[in-house]
């Protein structure tokens, strides 16, 4: 997010310049820096005017792929973006390239998080770091396929969500032999998206179209509500004999908290009212 915002500034800020017709040739070095800084300020007005004249309503022109809209560059070895790693690279930790332009490390979940739906350029590398080879860029997910799959998931298919600017998520990486295909890949918001990379969570499909989440715990998350069970004449007795049967047997003191004036009872009073309460719990015979 930072460098998105960053390379705005620096967007706004070409576009001041080219407009400027006070540029001064003889300026001191100290006026063009504070010179500069003025720009940058007006460019963070025009960056925010821009934005608020677009809105972030229903009918904004929110494109549904981020990557045409500007270029944060990210680069990235592949043996950094597979999951499958060698046992000779599992005990060093992340190896490998993995940062932005301007040389900020990023973890390698956040690469293939990136990854996933971007513009690819391929670079080959001799052994000495030299560039041999730089091939053409294409993007991970095509046009006709991203609009496959705008029409089956009408946005984030996280529950709940539904947000209409996504990220197309590969459930198996394409570094780790995914199919970039409708199949594979499934819409999420950039948040979600964050999810199921950074924050261990899973998705998959059960049965036809119906996209499943697991978070880092095994809980299972649908897009839709499950069919409530179905409950027994008499739930509380089916309950009881459930947690007996497992060697759980419940009786007054289970769930009770500590009564602060327990100290002032006797003992012999105390222990008979538990003993007759035990006692009407066996015979079924509790007071209301």
């Amino acid at each position: 997010a930072g460098a998105l915002f960053m390379r705005a500034i620096e967007a706004a800020s070409d576009a001041l310049y080219a407009e400027d017709d006070d540029y001064d040739p003889e300026a001191s070095p100290r006026q063009r820096r504070r010179e500069a800084a003025r720009r940058r300020a007006d460019a963070a007005e025009l960056v925010a005017e821009r934005a608020l004249a677009a809105g972030f309503g229903d009918d904004a022109p929110v494109s549904g792929s981020r990557a045409e809209r500007y270029q944060v560059f990210l680069h990235v070895d592949r043996d950094t973006l597979s999951g499958h790693r060698s046992p000779e690279a599992s005990g060093r930790g992340e190896p490998g390239r993995s940062e932005l332009e301007d040389g900020t490390r990023v973890s390698g979940e956040t690469s293939r998080r990136l990854s996933c739906d971007v513009g690819l350029v391929g670079v080959l590398r001799g052994e000495g770091g030299e560039v041999l080879d730089v091939g053409r860029r294409r993007r991970t997910v095509p046009p006709a396929l991203r609009r496959a799959l705008e029409v089956r998931d009408r946005g984030c298919r996280f529950p709940g969500c539904g947000l209409r600017f996504t990220d197309a998520h590969h459930i198996e990486h394409w570094a780790d032999g995914g199919e970039t295909s409708l199949e594979n890949c499934v819409l999420l918001c950039r948040r979600h998206h964050r999810f199921v990379h950074e924050e261990k969570w899973t998705v998959e499909w059960w049965g036809e179209n119906r996209a499943v989440f697991r978070d880092p715990k095994g809980g299972v998350h649908l897009e839709e509500r499950p069919d409530p069970p179905e409950l027994p004449e008499d739930p509380v007795r089916e309950l009881e004999a459930e947690n007996r049967s497992r060697g759980a047997d419940p009786g007054p003191r289970t769930a009770s908290a500590t009564w602060k004036g327990r100290r002032q009872v006797p003992d012999e009073v105390w222990y008979a009212a538990l003993e007759a309460g035990f006692a009407a719990v066996d015979s079924d015979d509790v007071p209301p």
